[in-house]
């Protein structure tokens, strides 16, 4: 009698131990569930935009009063941004996939035109002539080309595919147009925007299924043009690159083409573990140029400290984490699976290089972070990228039956 009770107590203990290795297995992998990743991305870019209209208004009050403006000017300028970009997500998260894939050459079309208008009648900013003014909006092209590449490359890759055209064949088309783009946006001498458009075509074309030999042939060509052409041709940006690797540390560097570097990294010293707090950075005041755009994180490093910076980052891998996810478990969906993967591909890899950029792991080549940094077309298209990979996620087999319950 006592050895059957010592059986039933066993079994029972047995029992809860299953039952609490089942909680736990279940609480490590509630980020690999689809619907998880679906409303954490949604809350990631919530966050970040709302966080970047509070570090664009701290890191550009003072260069706004110095010059005689409101300091709400910039703030309220995003904000209308922000209000833009939000609609148009909302818009772009309802609309029915047969107009992704009908309408991305129109899109694309769209804006490599304007695209190559910014040669002719483009502004200039910082020796980059990538904008355009229609009447008292003034406009960047580029980034609708980023949006509009993540939408055609799929779907131009998979209509190849279901022609059954041969493996090199199918991607002549992808490839050609690419190029273009690419091609225009160095014509503006906007190097930086351009890695992203080329970051942008390499992913969606490997990600499609390019013979990996070629690929890499094809890649190694590219990569020595570009070194060879745009770095090596150009002496500003060798002097931003062998300022890189000679560390900044040459008092002489410290008015020359460091003094953005040498400042940032200022910044993110003095803003040690914790920070120096919300508005109280000391670079903004004119020390450091573009802390409101292309160096927020070093400003965001100054006052939020090291925990600040921390967090930043994370939002970034917490973004990249959920929309890959999704795509992993779209097997039968390889249209909205590129489409994800692309988008994943443009604002992860510019946030991770503006980052790198301000550590002094990059040279300076003039990127905003995305969702935080100031600029108006770059937070509408970065909104209007975010509300496509939610529509892209809805298709997703657990996402859809979800959504549908509620």
């Amino acid at each position: 009698m006592q050895g059957g009770q010592t059986s039933v107590q066993g079994t029972h203990e047995t029992s809860q131990g299953a039952e609490e290795q089942t909680r736990r297995r279940s609480g490590l992998q509630v980020l690999r569930e689809p619907i998880v990743c679906y409303y954490l991305f949604i809350a990631v870019v919530a966050v970040l935009t709302l966080f970047g209209l509070i570090m664009v208004f701290s890191s550009s009050s003072v260069d706004l009063v110095s010059s005689g403006e409101s300091p709400y000017t910039q703030l309220i300028s995003q904000s209308v941004f922000a209000v833009i970009g939000l609609i148009v997500a909302i818009i772009a998260s309802f609309l029915p996939m047969k107009i992704y894939e009908r309408l991305s050459f129109l899109l694309l079309g769209l804006a490599l035109v304007l695209q190559a208008l910014t040669l002719v009648i483009g502004l200039s900013s910082g020796g980059n002539s990538g904008w355009i003014r229609l009447g008292p909006v003034v406009f960047q092209p580029a980034e609708v080309l980023k949006l509009a590449l993540c939408v055609w490359l799929p779907s131009v890759i998979n209509n190849g595919r279901r022609r059954k055209l041969g493996n090199v064949k199918a991607y002549v088309v992808p490839l050609i147009f690419f190029l273009i783009g690419f091609a225009l946006v160095l014509a503006g001498k906007d190097l930086g925007t351009g890695l992203i458009v080329l970051l942008i075509g390499a992913v969606g074309i490997f990600a499609g299924g390019f013979n990996l030999r070629v690929y890499a042939a094809v890649g190694a060509v590219g990569v020595l043009g570009i070194v060879g052409i745009f770095v090596l041709g150009s002496s500003n940006r060798m002097s931003r690159i062998t300022a890189l690797f000679s560390g900044c540390t040459d008092a002489a560097d410290a008015q020359g083409v460091c003094y953005q570097s040498i400042h940032g990294r200022y910044a993110l010293a003095s803003g040690g573990f914790t920070g120096l707090g919300l508005g109280a950075s000391r670079e903004k005041w004119n020390y450091l140029p573009e802390a409101h755009n292309d160096f927020i994180f070093a400003i965001i490093g100054e006052e939020m400290g090291f925990i600040g910076a921390v967090v930043i980052i994370l939002c970034f891998g917490l973004l990249a984490w959920c929309l890959v996810t999704i795509a992993l478990k779209m097997k039968n969906h390889p249209y909205e699976r590129l489409v994800l993967i692309c988008i994943t591909a443009w604002i992860v890899g510019q946030a991770l290089i503006n980052i790198m950029v301000v550590l002094q792991l990059l040279p300076v080549i003039g990127l905003p972070l995305p969702f935080v940094s100031a600029g108006g077309t770059a937070l509408v298209m970065c909104l209007t990228a975010s509300g496509v990979a939610v529509r892209m996620a809805k298709e997703q087999d657990d996402i859809k039956k979800i959504i549908k319950r509620q």
